[in-house]
């Protein structure tokens, strides 16, 4: 196998991308990772003013992340279109507990906002980035990817969408290496993969706005805590159950948060990292302040497989 080259990835996507679209409009929906802000530079690249850059503010996303995507994409000429819905998710989400169903909803009201979006912009196109494990995930049935439609039955013309997918024979490392010579920040290349439904993934059980906002809060404290190179992903988990705390001397059913870090080259397979017992007190202890009604932190040592990275 030939030895995978950025540049020549450019060059054939950027060509792809004006060959497909020619003299139309497209859209790409863009969260601020690494791999849909790929999509919309070479998108940029290849059609320029034709492209709408667009971001779904669900409610789900980490701390000022709408302003932050908005701008970064402005230093390089990208206006973001933002458009805030967080209201339309959590009524779909709400009452739901199964992994599966809170992913499908979650999907469903995704591609609903984007086929508004479509026709409200008059595009003709919805360039996503979509890569290739998320494509190997669902076709196994380990779980729904959001942005995985034709590969699992569901025609994207049922949302009114053509749909390009640039990315989708890479792997995670292949796009930070197309990130990294396209000249994004360190920042952006080296980010740490975040799921596309966000904070939804990261709460067991109904998904609600007080319970986000706990994972919010606790989402900023991992990250700002571990942020090594080797660290592929780190981050909190919420889960459904209660545990008996004491708090002031006092009998208390609070809630339990596990912290989750792995280390992986293509996300198919993970290992989870070994950190100092005097870093991961001074994560429990940030959450046990930070975060209401916090009661238990746990270290998750499990390796994909069998268990996936994310917990839904």
């Amino acid at each position: 196998m030939a030895k995978f080259s950025p540049k020549k990835f450019i060059k054939e996507s950027v060509n792809e991308l004006r060959k497909k679209i020619k003299d139309k409009r497209a859209l790409v929906a863009t969260s601020g990772g690494v791999d849909s802000t790929v999509c919309a530079i070479l998108s940029k690249m290849a059609i320029g003013d034709k492209l709408v850059v667009f971001f779904i503010d669900d409610g789900l996303m980490r701390e000022k992340e709408p302003e932050q995507v908005r701008d970064f994409l402005a230093t390089k000429g990208i206006n973001l279109e933002i458009w805030n819905v967080e209201d339309t998710f959590f009524e779909a989400l709400k009452g739901k507990t199964d992994p599966e169903e809170k992913r499908k909803a979650f999907r469903d009201t995704f591609y609903k906002i984007l086929s508004q979006a479509v026709r409200s912009y008059s595009v003709d196109f919805l360039i996503q980035g979509t890569i290739a494990a998320d494509i190997v995930e669902t076709q196994k049935g380990i779980k729904t990817q959001h942005n995985v439609l034709s590969q699992i039955g569901v025609n994207p013309a049922f949302y009114g969408l053509t749909i390009i997918e640039p990315l989708r024979e890479l792997y995670k490392n292949q796009v930070r290496q197309v990130a990294k010579v396209l000249g994004l920040p360190k920042k952006i290349y080296d980010r740490k993969p975040f799921p596309g439904p966000g904070l939804a993934t990261r709460v067991i059980g109904e998904v609600t706005r007080d319970r986000v906002e706990k994972i919010r809060i606790a989402t900023k404290i991992v990250e700002e805590e571990l942020i090594e190179k080797n660290i592929f992903q780190a981050f909190p988990v919420l889960f459904s159950d209660k545990a008996t705390g004491i708090v002031d001397g006092k009998r208390l059913l609070g809630d339990i948060i596990a912290i989750r870090a792995v280390k992986s080259e293509d996300a198919l397979t993970a290992q989870p990292v070994k950190i100092l017992w005097k870093r991961l007190y001074k994560i429990r202890d940030r959450i046990l302040k930070e975060v209401p009604g916090v009661v238990k932190v746990l270290y998750d040592i499990t390796p994909k497989p069998p268990s996936t990275i994310e917990y839904i």
